[in-house]
């Protein structure tokens, strides 16, 4: 199970950003997607998360209403739209996997990509 992270770069206060997660080798259609995100010197958090079968989105209180995850089966892929971005949402943001919802720990975890908030 491979996962593959993409969209990050450097965006001003308040602008938008949209994260893909792409899979590769598997299809995505009967797992749980998540991401998290982890900013230097602090523990990896977790940012948002779509099931599979009724596509229920789960947020971290920090990010609603200004996050939105879905998911394409179609193009087996995941994303996360992030509007009124905050300096404090930089961080290096990670997709994860799970055949379950919202376990205690994910099964796969892509590589990272970074996400820089400033003006």
């Amino acid at each position: 199970v491979q996962l593959q992270a993409s969209g990050g770069g450097l965006v001003q206060p308040g602008g938008p950003l949209r994260l893909s997660c792409a899979a590769s080798e598997f299809t995505l259609d009967y797992y749980a997607i998540g991401w998290f995100h982890q900013a230097p010197g602090k523990e990896r958090e977790f940012v948002a998360a779509i099931g599979w079968k009724l596509r229920t989105t789960y947020y971290a209180d920090s990010v609603k209403g200004r996050f939105t995850i879905s998911r394409d089966n179609a193009k087996n892929t995941v994303y996360l739209q992030m509007n009124s971005l905050k300096p404090e949402d930089t961080a290096v943001y990670y997709c994860v996997a799970d055949t379950s919802w919202l376990p205690s720990t994910w099964d796969y975890w892509g590589q990272g990509t970074q996400v820089t908030v400033s003006s």
